[in-house]
């Protein structure tokens, strides 16, 4: 491991605008740079062409010396590893985890040289990624490739994982060789879950590279993935159903548009349910106000009227490519299904149901607007 190193897999909208933050708008390259995702087909592109950035003072391009290997292939492992790709990505990335593991105790080291792994993609995962970990290490001790983690290396590797649930915006214009990212303005980074002292070390060593990190004291990594959750729903997911009309006509839609006072009724309806099941598994205690939380993300989305939600500019983008497929992206995939799974385990089959209808309503919306295929300008 390399003290005092950051490094962020993949190089995507999120994860190009931490590393903007982190370099100080690129003026200090030293100690960041982007791991590939194993397998990745755009990795080698990447490493040949770099990757171009629109900031306020132009276009900028980063060198693609500094997208590595992937964590299997890399010498030299970063101690804080932002893990910002799709959520449906985030069990291969466990898997490699894992592997490096191995590795390293093959090698004659153990965990100690392990990075602190902050989970910062969207959706309510964190604890069956974490629960997932545990069960990949222990067939790795099932099958001896790994020595007998419990009770003491098992807790202090899983005490490693951590939740970093963020505002931070970026975006993505183009595809292929023509992509340009676009970080948004700094946004600050709660960091939950995993224990205190390694949330502790990893914020210092983010914010005093450049990042807007905060260690969260009290609340749950999963009641802040609640509270994120419904502003993802509100603006990307509701924001999708908007968007698209029944003619499959697509309109890039921005927070101030979605979250108008004549869809006031139906996002509070979101934000009661979402309440509900988040009570039923204790991210949000029995003395909480519902009220109280929806006009909070009222507030939020107030504060970032002018943001075009990342799943919007998905759509758009896949419109432009004319591969928009009648399919939830996965940012709703792992806010919808887990809510719906959680539902049901709380005994709460009508709010089931709700969610169930509502991705009906969105892929319905995704089908005619992916039968149309026709993009818009931003």
């Amino acid at each position: 491991m390399t003290p005092d190193t950051v490094g962020i897999l993949p190089p995507g909208a999120l994860g190009v605008a931490f590393f903007y933050q982190l370099t100080r708008e690129l003026t200090e390259l030293e100690r960041v740079f982007f791991l590939s995702r194993r397998g990745s087909a755009s990795a080698q592109g990447l490493q040949a062409l770099g990757l171009t950035l629109k900031t306020a003072q132009g276009l900028r391009q980063i060198d693609g010396s500094l997208l590595k290997p992937d964590l299997l292939a890399l010498e030299s492992l970063p101690e804080v590893l932002l893990v910002c790709p799709n959520p449906d990505q985030l069990l291969e990335v466990m898997t490699d985890l894992v592997e490096v593991l191995i590795k390293l105790y093959r090698q004659g080291r153990d965990w100690t040289a392990l990075p602190l792994v902050v989970l910062s993609a969207n959706g309510i995962y964190y604890q069956r990624v974490r629960q997932v970990l545990i069960e990949k290490l222990e067939e790795g001790t099932l099958f001896g490739r790994l020595p007998d983690l419990w009770p003491e290396a098992m807790p202090q590797m899983v005490g490693r994982l951590l939740r970093g649930v963020t505002l931070q915006t970026g975006l993505r214009e183009g595809s292929g060789s023509q992509t340009v990212y676009v970080p948004g303005p700094p946004g600050p980074t709660k960091l939950a879950g995993g224990e205190l002292r390694h949330r502790e070390r990893a914020s210092a060593l983010l914010n005093k590279l450049g990042g807007w990190f905060e260690v969260e004291q009290e609340r749950s990594a999963t009641r802040l993935e609640f509270d994120k959750a419904l502003v993802n729903l509100a603006a990307n997911l509701l924001g999708q159903v908007y968007a698209i009309d029944e003619t499959g006509r697509f309109t890039l839609l921005r927070v101030k548009e979605i979250v108008v006072p004549a869809h006031l009724e139906e996002v509070r309806e979101l934000v009661y349910r979402v309440f509900a099941v988040g009570q039923a598994v204790n991210a949000y205690p029995p003395t909480e106000d519902r009220e109280v939380i929806f006009q909070n993300l009222l507030l939020n989305c107030k504060r970032h009227a002018d943001h075009i939600p990342s799943s919007l500019q998905w759509v758009n983008l896949n419109l432009y490519r004319g591969t928009l497929a009648p399919e939830l992206t996965p940012t709703e995939a792992w806010l919808l299904e887990p809510l719906r799974r959680y539902a049901l385990a709380g005994g709460l089959e009508e709010t089931a149901l709700y969610f169930e209808q509502l991705k009906a309503r969105l892929v319905h919306k995704l089908t005619l607007a992916a039968a149309r295929q026709v993009p818009v300008s931003p």
